[in-house]
Order: C-alpha cells, then sequence, then structure tokens
C-alpha cells in the first residue's frame, strides 16, 4: 500500500495504518538514530525510534499525504535521538574490579571508527549514498532500489561496489580503518 493511502488512513485513526508505517520505517528510523546516538545502550535507541513513531501518530493531521513521509520522519528522528543524547546519564557505576580503561579506549575507538564511517558515507554523490544506506542500512532489496531510483539492476551493483572502494578508500586515508 502506498505510503499516500497509509497517511490518509492514519489521519483518521486508523492504528493499522500506523503498524503499516512502523512495519516500513523501522529500519530506516533506527539508522537515523543510530547515526546520532552511537553506541549508547539498545534500550536508549529503542526508546528513540519509538518516540519518533509516537510523533508520527501526534502529527497525523499536519502531514501532506502527498509527499514522501520518509523526510519527515529523518528529522523526527534525528532531533528525538539528539534530545535522548543530552539527557542521557549512566545509571550504572562501572564495577571497581572491571578493566574500565580498556573498556573506555575500546569504546572510544568504536566511536572513532563509526564517526569516520558516516563521514565518509555522508561524502559519497548520488545515487551511491543512497544504493549504501538503504542497502546496508535500511536492509531494502537492490532491485527494488534500483527501481526506485530509475537504474538497471547490473548499474546499481556497479554503482554500490564503487561506493564501498570508496569508503573503504576515504576511511583508509583518514585514520587506518579497515573494513572488512
Amino acid at each position: 500500500m502506498e505510503d499516500s493511502t497509509l497517511i490518509r488512513k492514519l489521519q483518521k485513526g486508523n492504528t493499522g495504518a500506523l503498524e503499516a508505517l512502523i512495519r516500513r520505517y523501522t529500519p530506516y528510523v533506527s539508522a537515523c538514530v543510530y547515526r546520532v546516538m552511537g553506541s549508547l545502550p539498545r534500550e536508549e535507541l529503542e526508546e528513540a525510534v519509538a518516540d519518533a513513531f509516537v510523533e508520527l501518530w501526534r502529527h497525523a493531521g499536519d502531514l501532506d499525504p502527498e509527499r514522501s513521509l520518509r523526510p519527515w520522519l529523518g528529522t523526527v528522528a534525528a532531533n528525538k535521538a539528539k534530545s535522548r543524547l543530552r539527557s542521557y546519564t549512566p545509571t550504572a557505576p562501572i564495577p571497581d574490579d572491571t578493566p574500565a580503561l580498556v573498556d573506555v579506549q575500546r569504546q572510544t575507538e568504536e566511536r572513532e571508527t563509526e564517526k569516520a564511517l558516516w563521514l565518509a558515507v555522508d561524502s559519497l554523490e548520488e545515487p551511491e549514498r543512497t544504493l549504501f544506506l538503504r542497502y546496508y542500512y535500511e536492509g531494502e532489496k537492490l532491485k527494488t532500489i534500483a527501481d526506485e531510483l530509475g537504474l538497471n539492476l547490473s548499474t546499481a551493483k556497479t554503482k554500490l561496489r564503487r561506493g564501498r572502494l570508496f569508503l573503504r578508500e576515504q576511511l583508509q586515508e583518514k585514520g587506518g580503518v579497515e573494513l572488512g
């Protein structure tokens, strides 16, 4: 079912439409939240994703069924994630017998790698950026993405491969990060 139809149903209070939109957009909203919140506990990320869909329900009447829902959801998700990130405080103290320094160093390296990866993804040209995000972060089928972008499957595969090579080069240049 088209987003426009689901939005119209959502505006009439149809919870089935909300459920369909949640199923459709959870991978995308999760990627938007993860991009902001990084390696915070999973529960915090899940709460931010849920908050974005609560806003979708609350503001259904403000939506234009003829406009794409993706940018609106991405903005709301990023804002919810930023809000949670600002107010986040760890709830459990680090036990004295934990090798905290090793954990902190590992977490710092992971955050730096994540940041470098997102910067590299942001520097991709279109349509490679869209292909990469939708294929790897949203889990969409390459054929579907290619069709929506007006590319044949072979071209999409080539562009995705070039995008991966570009990311690998960017990460190796900017910090020696190795991709598997």
